[in-house]
């Protein structure tokens, strides 16, 4: 009997930690759910406040990126809103969003993030938008290689701004990839160096759903996502509004 009595006690204890242990799955289930939907959320945003960025940029008289420039670009980076400073600061993970030129067009979009770096002097900056125009196939690999420095890795020079860039081609020959800012609504080339860019493990797998290579993504092998069309349509128009500033 006391045997019983035993087995049975030890019966209902397994039973017990077998529904906490189901309901902690469950909850940790929910939570995982929940942290994905908020970060999808999160990089679908960034995706519409990048294309506001570039729309915004190129719409501003005399004070755009050059038609030459984007003529020639492979690809286009945009990082909104980045970060909070002073005098001398760095980039402090800010997160951007990028696409590269294929044969059907502007790839889907890349996530990636950007931290470290000398900026310059800028005093009394609430935020900063920056943009990259990513020249020539070599630039293009350092973006699709995930992980690359500027300055360092990838060479990087402040891009030249207006309607028209110099007839001097320094800026098309030599330099990888053109950095610009956006601070208080003023625009201008930026110098900056010593700037990680890395692959955005957890934007990538919010809005792909799974692991997928940078170089798959930028190369134009995925497909473009529904929400992700309002950013490219300014990419693609970013031209065009350069040409009507004229």
């Amino acid at each position: 009997m006391r045997v019983q009595q035993v087995t049975l006690r030890m019966g209902r204890k397994k039973v017990r930690c077998m529904k906490k242990f189901v309901t902690l799955v469950a909850v940790l289930s929910l939570t995982s759910i929940g942290w994905a939907g908020s970060n999808r959320e999160a990089t679908v945003d960034r995706l519409d406040h990048a294309g506001a960025v570039l729309h915004e940029i190129m719409a501003a008289p005399d004070r755009g990126i050059p038609e030459e420039v984007l003529e020639h670009a492979q690809c286009v980076a945009i990082v909104p809103h980045m970060i909070k400073g002073g005098f001398v600061f760095g980039a402090e993970n800010g997160r951007g969003v990028a696409t590269c030129r294929t044969a059907n067009g502007w790839s889907a979009p890349a996530f990636f993030t950007i931290t470290g770096g000398s900026w310059g002097l800028q005093i009394g900056i609430e935020g900063v938008d920056l943009v990259m125009v990513i020249q020539g196939d070599k630039g293009m690999q350092r973006l699709m290689s995930s992980q690359f420095q500027l300055g360092g890795d990838a060479s990087a020079a402040a891009g030249p701004v207006g309607r028209h860039a110099s007839a001097d081609t320094d800026w098309k020959l030599n330099t990888e990839i053109l950095t610009y800012s956006r601070a208080k609504g003023a625009f201008a080339g930026l110098t900056l160096t010593g700037a990680d860019i890395r692959r955005d493990e957890d934007s990538t797998e919010a809005i792909y759903g799974h692991d997928i290579s940078t170089h798959r993504i930028l190369s134009g092998e995925v497909a473009v996502p529904a929400f992700a069309v309002r950013f490219l349509d300014a990419v693609r128009d970013a031209k065009a509004q350069a040409i009507a500033s004229k």
